[in-house]
């Protein structure tokens, strides 16, 4: 049996601040399986955690505990050079999000793949002239049905953005203050209390 294209266990990443008596700013932990291709919506508040945790699970960004395992791969193991063959971050405009290496190439593991699993877009720009939006939705379902596993991270500001991501998206993760609520549908992300407060006004005051 294949291993989940995604398994985040135990995972967290704290920053400090303050010296000689350190204080902890920001702490985010996490915890989630994703066994089988899907396009995920994620969404949370500014400063919440989510491009903390898109970098963790590409292996951009090393956690304070946990492991992140891409295809049953930890990688945070795997060379630098290879970690977007397992996960990709797709930052805004597209532009791909840098890896740093922390160990020799020879200590560590190869990706084995020559595809990215995990295709992680942040916050993309939605042009609404000419088909644009139809065509990235496309590209969304494309990758699921080829077997891969998609992460769409929308900082909503207008209805558009819900509709977008109730039409692609097949489950949902909220975070908020570095905590990682995962959601199994567009009905129970809306019935959440903490996304329902985040929204506010764009939702209209209406429950799924």
């Amino acid at each position: 049996m294949a291993p989940p294209l995604l398994e985040v266990r135990g995972l967290q990443k704290s920053y400090w601040r303050g010296f000689p008596r350190r204080t902890r700013s920001f702490h985010l932990q996490a915890d989630f399986t994703i066994a089988a291709p899907a396009v995920i919506g994620l969404m949370g508040p500014n400063g919440s955690g989510k491009t903390t945790l898109f970098e963790l699970i590409t292996g951009s960004n090393r956690p304070s505990a946990g492991q992140v395992l891409c295809g049953g791969k930890d990688i945070h193991q795997v060379r630098a050079d290879e970690r977007d063959r397992l996960a990709i971050h797709y930052h805004q405009s597209y532009q791909v999000r840098r890896f740093r290496r922390v160990k020799p190439r020879f200590m560590m593991q190869r990706a084995d793949s020559d595809y990215p699993l995990v295709h992680l877009f942040d916050e993309p720009q939605f042009n609404t002239q000419d088909g644009y939006i139809g065509f990235m939705l496309d590209f969304f379902r494309r990758l699921r049905n080829e077997g891969r596993l998609v992460f769409l991270c929308v900082h909503p500001n207008e209805r558009l953005h819900l509709e977008i991501l109730q039409e692609a998206c097949d489950r949902f993760i909220f975070v908020q203050q570095g905590s990682v609520t995962p959601l199994p549908d567009y009905r129970a992300l809306l019935n959440h209390d903490p996304v329902r407060a985040y929204l506010g006004d764009l939702l209209g005051g209406r429950a799924a």
